[in-house]
């Protein structure tokens, strides 16, 4: 278990404001504390990373325990922000999760050729949603170890 008592914060790179409004009621409805940032695409998620333009400020915009991802969105898409991140040695370990209404084999794929930790398609319903970001965080933190220490000391 992690001596920090500060939780993980969740950095989300979705466009769509009202899958954005939902995602955050679903986190909020299963109970997780976390802190969530949310960015538009996938420029801002990398100004984000790198904290670049508006995201200077890293008490602000800390680095993300973990990253929710869309593929489509305008600017850089999903897969290339992915393919950014994973290969830059001080953002490589953190973990991403595609959430997308993409059910594609060629994005399953590619993605994880590219490194993602797990792809999710966006369910259709509300409850569906909520189940999802349940299960997501029992998985992601409480029980599977994340190298948050190792990240954060890269920053």
């Amino acid at each position: 278990m992690q001596n920090e008592i500060r939780p993980i914060v969740i950095l989300i790179a979705e466009d769509d404001a009202e899958d954005r409004m939902l995602i955050k009621d679903a986190l909020a409805e299963s109970r997780l504390a976390n802190t969530i940032q949310f960015v538009e695409d996938g420029e801002q998620l990398l100004d984000y990373l790198h904290n670049k333009n508006i995201y200077q400020d890293k008490t602000k915009y800390p680095v993300p325990g973990i990253i929710l991802l869309d593929l489509n969105m305008p600017k850089m898409d999903g897969r290339e922000a992915l393919k950014e991140i994973k290969k830059d040695a001080r953002l490589r370990m953190i973990p991403i999760v595609v959430l997308t209404t993409s059910q594609a084999e060629e994005d399953v794929l590619r993605t994880y050729d590219l490194g993602v930790n797990s792809f999710i398609t966006k369910p259709v319903t509300f409850a569906s949603l909520v189940d999802i970001m349940k299960t997501l965080g029992k998985y992601w933190f409480e029980i599977v170890e994340l190298p948050n220490k190792a990240i954060k000391n890269k920053f």
